[in-house]
């Protein structure tokens, strides 16, 4: 990879492994369905004007139906799970259980990818991953549990989203796609966000978290994940999904002082052997080169597991 490749792919790795982080500052003064609609309503008022500056707002029409029931799927409802879960588990924790994706992906889509011994042992090896993480770090706390379990929930949602954005919205440009998922997201939630806004004061820290998500973690971040897929193609893109849960981690030692232990570092381990062997490509034949609409978006919805 050239200078820029490196400068956006460590961009948007940072920028995707901070949601967690700020998620746990937010939900300290706000609700987390607060949190959730504060972030999706400042990140639609950025994609919005950008898809429409940039006249690709019109592949919507048409094509409501699905880009709601993406939106619902993708969005709204792993978005409050993640947000909900981390009120009972730790900002790392999250992020390294999120790093499950990739293999609930390849589970899901043991149909019509080729079954080998390679993605076999990689997906026993991933969910080992995540028995030993919850099982080492959890083990006798039930809402701890129950905080695992919503987030993990929340990976079979961001997988489904991504076969529903390949089969029924490929051609749905990307940044019109992202546009229109986080304002149907936005207006599904405000009904109950009006009975969700906060009654004490807030504290200033906790507002720019909630800015920060819809800004920095969701928005800019999603351009600079465009501008390195255009730069390396989305397979290498889609590897920021393995940095992701090294930075929540590190972000939440560092400036959280959440814990690490053996078992957390032997859980990711597994879980990160796991998900490169269940998504490598199979070495015999070459698999056909599938259109590039549809490599980006769905490298966009994976990658975008982090929340």
């Amino acid at each position: 990879m050239n200078r820029r490749a490196w400068i956006l792919f460590l961009t948007v790795s940072l920028l995707w492994g901070m949601p967690y982080l700020l998620i746990k500052v937010a939900i300290e003064d706000l609700s987390p369905l607060a949190v959730v609609f504060g972030r999706l309503a400042v990140a639609a008022l950025v994609l919005v004007p950008l898809a429409a500056a940039r006249g690709t707002l019109s592949a919507l029409r048409g094509r409501l139906p699905i880009v709601a029931v993406i939106a619902l799927v993708h969005i709204v409802g792993p978005f409050l799970l993640i947000t909900y879960g981390e009120v009972h588990i730790s900002s790392s924790m999250t992020g390294l259980l999120i790093a499950i994706e990739p293999a609930v992906i390849a589970l899901l889509m043991l149909r019509s990818e080729p079954l080998s011994r390679a993605r076999v042992a990689g997906l026993g090896l991933g969910f080992a991953g995540v028995a030993v993480l919850v099982g080492a770090d959890l083990s006798g706390d039930r809402l701890g549990l129950l905080g695992a379990a919503m987030v993990l929930l929340a990976t079979l949602g961001y997988a489904v989203a991504t076969m529903l954005v390949q089969r029924r919205a490929a051609d749905v440009p990307p940044a019109a796609l992202t546009a229109g998922t986080t304002t149907i997201s936005t207006l599904v939630l405000l009904p109950f966000a009006v009975f969700a806004l906060p009654t004490a004061p807030v504290r200033p820290v906790s507002w720019a978290a909630l800015i920060a998500l819809g800004v920095l973690c969701t928005a800019i971040a999603l351009l600079a994940f465009y501008g390195l897929i255009a730069e390396v193609g989305a397979a290498r893109a889609g590897l920021v999904t393995y940095v992701n849960p090294v930075v929540a981690v590190l972000l939440g030692v560092a400036l959280l002082g959440e814990p690490v232990g053996a078992g957390t570092i032997a859980g990711f381990a597994l879980i990160a052997t796991g998900c490169w062997l269940s998504t490598r490509a199979p070495r015999r034949g070459a698999a056909p080169r599938r259109d590039e609409t549809t490599e980006t978006v769905a490298a966009v919805t994976a990658a975008h597991g982090a929340a």
